[in-house]
């Protein structure tokens, strides 16, 4: 269990100017990958795994933030249907795996069977050791067929995530982040410890091996992320279709009907303005 501490902790972040500048430039390259993976029909496949609170959201907005939403897409699921229960384990992934042309983040993925479910009791231990057997030949098909599958575990200190709990309890806009299951997680640090080092063991393998963040500073999280993914895609770059835009034609004899027939959204910004 880890310890509680009153102190922050004394992480050093990456300077925010030089963040953001460097975040700028990395989130161009992304732009120019997706327009390689568009062209080329490739199916790229990001994994998002790690601790509550260990950065996964915050990593993930960033990389989607400038990239076109009909190519590109996160992939969050709930808790699974009475019907999805019925399922082959992992076919409702299966049915969200991106097409020809298309990058998908998973905010989690099929490897909640070997963390979460596995602390938490949700799955039974053959459930679990099928798990275990199943995933390295499920991903080595998916690789077989030609996806771009990249794997990546956010690895945070309980001193780091316990003043991140602490934090979105007082934010009204973040504490839905909140839920009792990461909570329990304070208690379950060592089994999930434990979690994680049996999953790594049985799914790192050469194909699609886990990659480790170190997140306890988000903007170096996020910068690394973002450059490993930029390099594990072997995109070139695109010379883009020459665009020429036309000078507006002149008027004619249109008149706008009176304002007002029309219904407008009341006007709080310029009550605002003269505060």
């Amino acid at each position: 269990m880890p310890k509680k501490s009153a102190k922050k902790s004394s992480v050093k972040r990456v300077q925010k100017d030089l963040y953001e500048a460097e975040l700028q430039r990395l989130q161009i390259e992304l732009v120019e990958m997706q327009q390689w993976v568009t062209s080329t029909g490739a199916r790229v496949l990001v994994i998002f795994e790690g601790r509550d609170a260990a950065g996964k959201g915050g990593a993930i907005k960033r990389v989607m933030q400038y990239l076109n939403p009909r190519h590109a897409r996160v992939v969050a699921l709930s808790q699974p249907s009475d019907r999805e229960q019925g399922q082959w384990y992992y076919q409702r992934y299966i049915e969200r795996l991106p097409t020809a042309g298309e990058i998908v983040l998973m905010d989690r993925s099929w490897y909640n069977r070997a963390g979460v479910e596995r602390v938490m009791g949700y799955s039974t231990d053959e459930e679990y050791r099928r798990f275990l057997r199943q995933t390295p030949i499920f991903e080595r098909l998916l690789i077989d067929d030609g996806l771009i599958l990249i794997k990546y575990w956010f690895s945070v200190s309980d001193e780091v995530q316990q003043e991140r709990f602490a934090s979105r309890l007082k934010d009204p806009m973040r504490r839905w982040k909140l839920s009792p299951t990461d909570l329990e997680s304070i208690h379950r640090w060592e089994d999930y410890s434990r979690a994680k080092d049996a999953m790594f063991a049985a799914t790192d393998i050469e194909e699609a091996p886990w990659w480790t963040i170190e997140s306890d500073d988000k903007r170096a999280s996020r910068l690394n992320t973002i450059s490993h993914l930029l390099s594990s895609v072997p995109y070139d770059r695109l010379s883009p279709d020459a665009i020429s835009i036309p000078d507006r034609p002149a008027g004619t004899d249109y008149q706008r009907p009176p304002r007002e027939l029309f219904r407008y959204v009341p006007d709080i910004a310029s009550r605002l303005a003269t505060k």
